[in-house]
């Protein structure tokens, strides 16, 4: 496997761990430069994109390379200056190959429209409606025809995977298509923060809110990413006011509703509450086979019923593992010429349905909490009563005792010595708790997903 395919493999892989806007934004003009030595050196667009990566993504990749070369040990990013540094490279071509991404369904290309950052691939025609979307779905399609009239601005939130990046890029494309003099833009919150940092570095803040001025419809996706960053929420916050005040529409995603948003500035928060708020929640099993098919249908193949029907049962609360465990066995399926049996897809797919059991500890939860609710852990771990940290503290002793099977006794213990008794109630209480409130139930899975990252 020469460098080309192997970095054209680890792109159809992260594929499946990040969202596709964080895909586009991140992965873009990515290449390998070398491979000597056991250390991987890949080409990157800038410093701000160099660092990010190195930062957020650099295990994950390291552990794909791994998987594909034994012997590489290290990853490291380069710069890519085309025009001084590395003149030679300047012909550098990342187009995907043509087999890997169709088995992986990765763009050829990224045909992400550069005036509006919106990729066409994604449509209402190719979004599948269930009784878990419909309102979220029903919501963006009004918008898209009477912008800035109706629902402004639309907050959609729900879990990861669940389509609502597809949602807000397909009411971005039919707005774009209804309304050509309207000028749009898409931007992943990770963008939106990346590219304040640099127009602070480069003293161009003015100019950074300028381009939002002139805009129309503002599609903000990833909102949760604000978390702790202040003077994003700052200028967010003025174009926000800005764009609203002149009936211009805006549509933001999140993971959560905005309360359940950690370290949100209390006035965003009120701006976001003021609009339309929809969740999209977890699909049932036939839309769940519903989508199943309709990516099959996409590659023009046909899988039996109960090859579908496997996936849809293991897999119920991730659109995006939904078609990572379907590409898995159309890829087979090229390889071998052959469609899988069952037999041979519950072996393909064992890793996926049954992975390694993920270790968890004190540490891990408590600060995961804390972060999640904005709190000291200091202060949270101290005997306050203290309204505001009794239920996260509870939300806590609960998670303990489901993730790291910790005794009673030894979690009150943590707990500046609270009495068993104390922790036994906390976990009654949430555990009752989260079977009337889905609100709750969403945080605490969003809680889990956060902890199982670090």
């Amino acid at each position: 496997m020469n460098n080309e395919e192997l970095w054209q493999t680890v792109l159809a892989q992260i594929q499946f761990s990040i969202s596709r806007a964080n895909f586009a934004t991140w992965f873009k003009n990515t290449k390998i430069f070398s491979k000597k030595n056991g250390e991987v050196l890949v080409l990157v667009e800038n410093s701000f994109t160099k660092e990010w990566l190195d930062k957020k993504y650099s295990s994950l990749i390291l552990k794909i390379l791994r998987s594909l070369d034994s012997e590489i040990k290290n990853i490291s990013f380069l710069i890519n200056d085309h025009k001084k540094q590395f003149s030679e490279t300047k012909n550098l071509d990342i187009s995907i190959n043509k087999e890997i991404a169709d088995s992986y369904s990765l763009p050829l290309k990224l045909e992400v429209d550069t005036k509006t950052n919106l990729n066409p691939c994604y449509t209402f025609d190719n979004f599948i409606v269930g009784g878990f979307n419909q309102m979220a779905q029903a919501a963006s399609y009004a918008i898209s025809e009477k912008p800035g009239i109706l629902y402004n601005p639309l907050f959609i939130y729900g879990g990861v995977g669940l389509g609502k990046t597809h949602l807000l890029q397909a009411t971005g494309n039919r707005l774009k298509e209804l309304f050509p003099e309207k000028r749009i833009k898409y931007i992943p919150c990770e963008k939106f923060v990346a590219d304040i940092i640099e127009a602070i570095m480069q003293q161009k803040i003015d100019v950074f809110k300028k381009e939002f001025n002139n805009i129309d419809i503002l599609i903000t996706d990833d909102i949760q990413f604000f978390t702790g960053k202040e003077k994003s929420q700052e200028q967010f916050f003025y174009i926000f006011n800005l764009l609203q005040q002149g009936q211009k529409q805006i549509i933001i995603s999140s993971d959560a509703s905005p309360k359940a948003i950690a370290g949100l500035e209390e006035r965003l928060r009120s701006r976001l509450e003021g609009g339309m708020m929809v969740d999209i929640g977890i699909p049932d099993l036939e839309t769940r086979m519903a989508i199943l098919k309709a990516k099959a249908n996409e590659k023009n193949i046909e899988f039996k019923k109960e090859i579908l029907e496997y996936i849809a049962l293991n897999i119920r609360s991730n659109i995006r593992e939904l078609e990572g465990a379907l590409n898995k066995i159309i890829f087979f399926k090229r390889i071998h010429n052959k469609i899988p049996d069952l037999e041979t897809t519950k072996q393909l797919l064992r890793n996926l349905f049954n992975p390694p059991k993920r270790k968890v500890n004190f540490k891990k939860i408590i600060k995961t909490v804390c972060d999640f609710y904005d709190l000291k852990e200091e202060e949270f771990l101290s005997t306050t009563r203290r309204k505001e940290i009794v239920k996260p503290r509870q939300i806590a002793m609960y998670l303990l005792r489901e993730e790291s099977k910790e005794s009673f006794p030894s979690i009150g213990r943590r707990f500046k010595g609270k009495d068993h008794t104390t922790v036994i109630y906390s976990w009654s209480k949430i555990d009752k708790e989260i079977k009337e409130s889905e609100e709750l139930l969403s945080e605490i899975n969003l809680i889990r997903q956060k902890f199982y990252l670090l």
